[in-house]
C-alpha cells in the first residue's frame, strides 16, 4: 500500500488516503468532535503546543489535531485542479 504524507505540522504527519475529512477549530461542534475523541483515547495531539487550527478526521476513528489552518495543509495532489 502506497502511503502519500501529508505534513501536519512539527514533524509529524498523517497518511492521505486515511484521511475522511478536515474542519476548522472554532465551532461547537469541533470542540464536541475533540472532546469524544479524547475520552475514547483516539486524540492526537500534533500542535506542539500552540493553537489548534484545524482537526483531522481518520478512518481509523482518530482525531487529529494541527496548527496549521485547513486552507494551508497541502491536501491537494500535483495536478488536481478545482471543479
Amino acid at each position: 500500500m502506497d502511503y502519500d504524507m501529508i505534513p501536519v505540522g512539527y514533524g509529524n504527519f498523517v497518511a492521505r488516503s486515511r484521511l475522511i475529512a478536515v474542519v476548522t477549530s472554532d465551532s461547537a461542534p469541533s470542540r464536541r468532535l475533540i472532546q469524544d475523541a479524547r475520552e475514547r483515547f483516539a486524540l492526537i495531539d500534533a500542535t506542539g503546543g500552540k493553537k489548534t487550527r484545524s482537526i483531522l478526521v481518520m478512518d481509523s476513528d482518530h482525531v487529529v489535531l494541527s496548527s496549521i489552518d485547513p486552507e494551508s495543509l497541502p491536501l491537494r495532489q500535483e495536478g488536481e485542479h478545482r471543479a
